[in-house]
């Protein structure tokens, strides 16, 4: 059943980006506020991290002007514009592969440092690592090239949504524009 929701809500999303009519800027809103409103929901009520769902909120919406204002900078190719659409995601993913690298959770002795390398799994959210600590204080990093893919999505996906907060801060009618859907600033 979830599979079967997940590829309904796929369809949905592809439905309505290839929809003419609609607004870009409400396309990124109604596309990208779903799963953020689910991980605040989940920071504040479940996990009663309050000043944190707060912040995560605060970012998104930073977020979704400046992705706003790139995808209305009128400059930039159409392929710069949409492969944030592509390293946000691998990113995520990335760092997600890091940071559970170390696999606490599972029961003693069939984690990767305590099965391969004789230590101690450690991590960290960010800068997201994940290393096994031997007794000795040496350690041995246990996901380099998830680190690796992580870093460089982040910081192109920084670039871009700097370019796009750039172009909103210098010329707010681009973020205007992206609501209006035959991109005019008058009815």
């Amino acid at each position: 059943m979830t599979g079967f929701l997940f590829a309904l809500g796929c369809a949905v999303a592809l439905g309505l980006l290839a929809h003419p009519r609609i607004a870009p800027g409400v396309k990124v809103v109604v596309l990208t506020a779903p799963p953020v409103v689910g991980v605040v929901w989940l920071m504040d009520v479940v996990l009663g991290m309050t000043s944190a769902a707060v912040a995560v909120g605060a970012v998104f919406v930073v977020v979704v002007i400046a992705l706003i204002g790139l995808l209305g900078h009128p400059r930039l190719p159409l392929w710069a514009k949409m492969s944030v659409f592509v390293t946000v995601p691998v990113a995520a993913l990335a760092w997600l592969m890091v940071v559970t690298a170390d696999d606490t959770a599972k029961d003693p002795g069939e984690d990767p440092c305590s099965m391969y390398y004789g230590g101690v799994g450690v991590s960290k959210a960010f800068p997201p690592q994940a290393y096994c600590l031997h007794e000795g204080g040496g350690t041995d990093n246990l996901a380099p090239g998830a680190q690796f893919v992580f870093w460089v999505c982040f910081v192109s996906s920084l670039l871009l949504l700097g370019a796009g907060l750039w172009e909103v801060l210098r010329d707010p009618r681009t973020f205007v524009r992206q609501f209006r859907k035959d991109g005019s600033l008058t009815g």
